[in-house]
């Protein structure tokens, strides 16, 4: 690499940086929005499904599933840490 470049280099290093910064932030926000949505729907699905009487009464919240077993679902929360 010639040392003449290595300033313009660093420069172009640090604008890509930044731009990925801001692509992770705001990737970031919109996951969070996503996530944040689908508990609202979940939490509707579950009151629809309540009003239908298709959940067991007093349970611990899993819709039923006629007798069968099988395994639930759960909304997990990502975090990130900024730098």
């Amino acid at each position: 690499m010639d040392p003449r470049h290595t300033g313009e280099m660093l420069k172009h290093l640090e604008k890509q940086n930044e731009l990925l910064k801001d692509s992770y932030k705001s990737m970031s926000y919109e996951l969070h929005k996503l996530q944040v949505e689908e508990e609202m729907l979940m939490r509707k699905f579950y009151e629809l499904m309540t009003a239908h009487g298709l959940t067991k009464k007093g349970g611990d919240g899993n819709v039923s599933d006629n007798g069968k077993s099988g395994h639930s679902t759960a909304l997990v929360n990502a975090t990130s840490s900024e730098q």
